[in-house]
């Protein structure tokens, strides 16, 4: 569910905006710091796919929408700071090109979904990567994070 502008109070909106900020900054200095040519490829088509399977909108409340996340399944992927940087791109350009949540609210909206997402699905996912060892356990853990 994408915020829009108006459902959060200025506070709430500027903190969430300046935890999204750093945060997209250490993701970007650690990657940085990694050598990502092989992965850029995937970047892309995680992005692309997110971006598509984000398209199917169900009505929530009062003018908010949902939507399939995907968060955890790029986590499990390409890793956890990939994964940030897919899901913020989506968030961005779903905010800037349709109006998908508001302007105001697209540090909230990137903390949510590109910075707790992928982290807390990332973090269930290696609890139960143990417990349920073969394939078919593996798939189950990622069906159950998300």
């Amino acid at each position: 569910m994408h915020i829009p502008d108006g459902f959060l109070d200025p506070k709430t909106a500027i903190t969430t905006g300046v935890l999204s900020f750093f945060g997209l900054g250490w993701v970007l200095r650690t990657m940085k710091q990694h050598s990502i040519q092989r992965t850029v490829p995937l970047i892309g088509l995680a992005a692309a796919f997110i971006f598509v399977a984000q398209m199917i909108n169900f009505p929530v409340a009062s003018g908010t929408s949902g939507h399939l996340l995907g968060a955890t399944l790029i986590v499990v992927l390409l890793g956890p700071c990939s994964a940030i940087i897919v899901m913020s791109s989506v968030l961005i350009v779903q905010c800037l090109l349709f109006a998908d949540g508001g302007i105001l609210a697209l540090g909230a909206n990137v903390f949510n979904m590109a910075i707790v997402a992928p982290i807390s699905g990332y973090g269930l996912y290696k609890i139960l990567q143990p417990i349920l060892k073969n394939e078919r356990g593996q798939i189950t853990a990622v069906a159950f994070t998300s």
